[in-house]
């Protein structure tokens, strides 16, 4: 018998891959509006450490919600989104240090690996399973380093605001499929874990 059949209350991953890239898309495409059009005023008037942390809390805002759609069990909503608030803080953590340290494409990349590795580890140890925490943040790495990377060669080649956007839709669809993905995987480990536990 397929495990997925086996624990009903765990989301399709059809249904968690659609929900996670294109609710997290809309949420990126929010959050990039505010790099288009505000960029230059919010690093004026900000600074640019405030400045990501506005975009960090942004992201945590529109993205937590959508996500946490997806989540069944004790994690549901709202106390996901505490959850998630932890990882994605985690992930713009890992992600600003490594690129503001290094710098340039060296930069983005370790950040990639950093900011994944932390947001995956935080969610697989709050959904009890440290053990999976390598295999979330690969997915997660692969979601984002392809949604970051050809968003930004795409905003290049269009340029200005537009660009920009595009690069929002394209990093919101590949990071949304991977966190849908994660969340689908994790809660299914979970749940077949309850179910084959000794008390479960």
């Amino acid at each position: 018998m397929d495990e997925a059949a086996q624990v009903p209350a765990v989301p399709s991953l059809r249904s968690c891959l659609l929900t996670g890239s294109i609710g997290f898309c809309l949420a990126s495409l929010c959050v990039f509006a505010t790099v288009a059009f505000g960029e230059g005023w919010m690093y004026r008037n900000l600074g640019i450490l405030t400045s990501y942390l506005v975009w960090t809390v942004l992201f945590i805002l529109l993205g937590g919600w959508v996500v946490g759609s997806l989540v069944r069990g004790r994690w549901r909503l709202p106390r996901f989104f505490l959850l998630f608030a932890a990882a994605f803080f985690m992930y713009a953590v890992g992600w600003t240090t490594a690129y503001f340290l290094l710098q340039g494409a060296v930069g983005e990349w370790v950040g990639s690996i950093a900011g994944c590795l932390l947001m995956g580890s935080v969610l697989a140890v709050g959904f009890g399973e440290p053990r999976s925490a390598l295999n979330l943040s690969v997915i997660l790495f692969v979601g984002n380093s392809v949604g970051y990377f050809l968003g930004s060669a795409l905003n290049d080649f269009i340029g200005g605001r537009i660009g920009m956007l595009v690069w929002g839709a394209i990093y919101g669809l590949c990071l949304g499929a991977g966190l849908g993905a994660v969340l689908h995987f994790v809660q299914l480990r979970s749940a077949l874990r309850a179910i084959n536990s000794p008390t479960g």
